[in-house]
């Protein structure tokens, strides 16, 4: 029984990462697009970096919805 939740828990986590992810590949893209510099000028290592800086500020922007809405929730606002 306890095998299936971890299971459970681990597969739902993946998936938010994995959602995560797509986003950050997303605002990169954009914000490759922004630095009128071609795709195929930056290495991966650069992009690994600019995809990572993007996951960071999803992160935290779920991270700070969670609170507001927590906040809202409470009546504390």
């Amino acid at each position: 029984m306890l095998k299936k939740v971890g299971e459970l828990r681990g597969g739902v986590a993946d998936r938010y990462r994995a959602k995560i992810r797509e986003r950050a590949i997303t605002q990169a893209k954009a914000r490759i697009a922004l630095s009128e510099r071609k795709f195929e000028d930056f290495s991966a290592d650069e992009l690994e970096v600019i995809v990572k800086d993007e996951e960071d500020k999803v992160k935290r922007s779920i991270k700070q919805s969670a609170v507001v809405a927590l906040l809202i929730t409470l009546g504390l606002s």
